[in-house]
């Protein structure tokens, strides 16, 4: 008697796009492992394998309700260990190169809470099916097969160095920017994969406060952005509240700015960017944790659906597959829509052997699936000065730069005041709506006719909300919006 589904598929990386992935594989095969580099941590702890967890991160509303989808009672267990549910743009004062956006009411959301937060409360739930095995402390080594069909991967044990051979019926590669998946191909006789990155040298340095009380319940998270219209690297920051109380700050800068590492630096660059609402909240603010930083922030996305023969029984998800500029905030959402559209499709054909070539159909269904969160993030990046690209989209190279620039201005400038120009970048920013929305002739109109609001001279903070974090209006608004 034959099985009506796959026996055991292999997940490389319990991050958030393998944990998601394994847990949705659960429901289509017999069994499934999760091949781990790290120990996992039973508590919200940091760990190697996420270069990026110290940062600030928000997950986007169509990434949460996705993985509510999948796993129903996520959002509620967020919420219940102090993370902050954000109505966007009510609940968020930004500052733009074009000005600062009006709240309005919110039309999306999104969870912020600390990635180790983010990412235990998801993997408890994820991999807890009964099917689902975890090997911890234990890599990667190479695949088997050959260049038409991948049948499982061989795996080290860290503490005893041991190799053993995982036969498998799929394979996912989701062990993020530090895949080493164009080696193993180039192994198995596959040719080499096309490749784009765009990379605006984004730095990240990150330190936690201890929120004034009732901060991280009732006031709203801050972002300041870069000027764009200035053509001189980035500065950006955040303030975000988080679990425990506490404000998550994170710095960043673009290619050519130096962003210090140190706590003696950390106060003089918020004071420097394009205003000093950061460095205002942060002033008299107890630190909690020395600077942590990074540089891993570029955008690479590599296309393995473009082989005119992608080997069955291999799949690529997560940021091994697309990786983005974290400050966008799509990662954990890309992560999301990677598995529902592998659920999707699994579910589809009801088993991986139906036929030679479901596994580059199922592969061009995930790259699709990415494809807004790229575009989003590259042609924004890529306008930077000092930025590298190394790329053969056509949507990012041999176009007209400066009508791009004006046009991304003229987004802006209306969703800053338009209220309806406002709710429709929203649901693009939060991954509800295409990018193709932005050139709609539903948008073209709102930017048109869509009454706009007085231009903003100040934070739009309510005076409740100054109170809170007892901040004094008056150094907060130029002394000319003054007079």
């Amino acid at each position: 008697m034959t099985t009506t589904r796959p026996a055991h598929a292999v997940v490389l990386g319990a991050s958030m796009a393998g944990t998601l992935a394994a847990h949705v594989l659960a429901r289509h095969v017999e069994s499934v492992t999760v091949v781990e580099r790290d120990a996992l941590p039973d508590e919200p702890r940091h760990r190697k394998g996420v270069p990026q967890g110290r940062h600030a991160h928000l997950l986007w509303s169509n990434g949460a309700r996705l993985i509510e989808d999948m796993l129903p009672g996520t959002a509620d267990r967020l919420l219940a260990a102090g993370a902050r549910r954000l109505g966007f743009p009510e609940d968020l004062v930004t500052l733009t190169g074009q000005g600062w956006q009006h709240r309005f009411p919110a039309t999306q959301f999104a969870l912020l809470a600390s990635r180790p937060l983010l990412d235990l409360t998801v993997r408890q739930q994820a991999l807890a099916p009964a099917n689902i095995t975890v090997l911890q402390r234990t890599e990667a080594v190479e695949l088997t097969g050959g260049e038409g069909r991948v049948t499982g991967v061989v795996v080290r044990d860290l503490d005893s160095d041991r190799r053993t051979p995982l036969q498998a019926d799929l394979v996912i590669d989701a062990t993020g920017r530090g895949s080493r998946l164009k080696q193993w191909l180039s192994a198995l006789g596959v040719p080499a994969l096309q490749e784009d990155v765009v990379d605006a040298g984004v730095a990240y340095a990150t330190r936690l406060f201890q929120a004034p009380p009732g901060a991280t319940a009732r006031f709203p998270a801050v972002n300041i952005a870069a000027d764009d219209r200035v053509r001189e690297p980035g500065r950006f920051g955040v303030v975000y509240p988080i679990e425990g109380g506490r404000w998550i700050a994170t710095l960043s800068c673009t290619r050519g700015a130096h962003l210090p590492t140190d706590e003696e630096g950390f106060l003089p660059f918020a004071q420097n960017l394009s205003h000093p609402l950061v460095a205002e909240l942060l002033r008299d603010a107890e630190p909690l944790t020395p600077v942590f930083g990074s540089r891993s922030g570029a955008n690479r996305r590599l296309y393995p659906e473009r082989l005119e023969q992608w080997p069955d029984g291999l799949l690529v998800v997560g940021d091994s597959l697309t990786a983005f500029n974290p400050i966008y905030g799509h990662g954990m959402s890309s992560a999301a829509r990677c598995a529902a559209t592998l659920d999707r499709e699994l579910g589809r054909d009801g088993q991986l052997d139906s036929g030679a070539g479901v596994g580059r159909r199922i592969q061009q269904a995930i790259g699709a699936t990415v494809d807004d969160p790229w575009i989003l993030a590259s042609s924004k990046d890529i306008d930077y000065v000092n930025c590298r690209v190394d790329a053969a989209d056509p949507r990012l190279i041999g176009v007209d730069t400066e009508q791009r620039l004006r046009f991304a201005d003229a987004i802006t400038a209306a969703s800053i005041r338009s209220p309806k120009a406002s709710e429709i970048v929203t649901d693009v920013m939060s991954l509800n709506a295409p990018q193709t929305e932005l050139g709609s002739n539903r948008f073209l109109m709102a930017m048109r006719a869509d009454e706009r609001h007085p231009e903003l001279t100040a934070p739009p903070l309510l005076p409740e909300e100054l109170a809170l974090v007892n901040l004094d209006p008056a150094a907060l608004t130029p002394a000319a919006a003054r007079s």
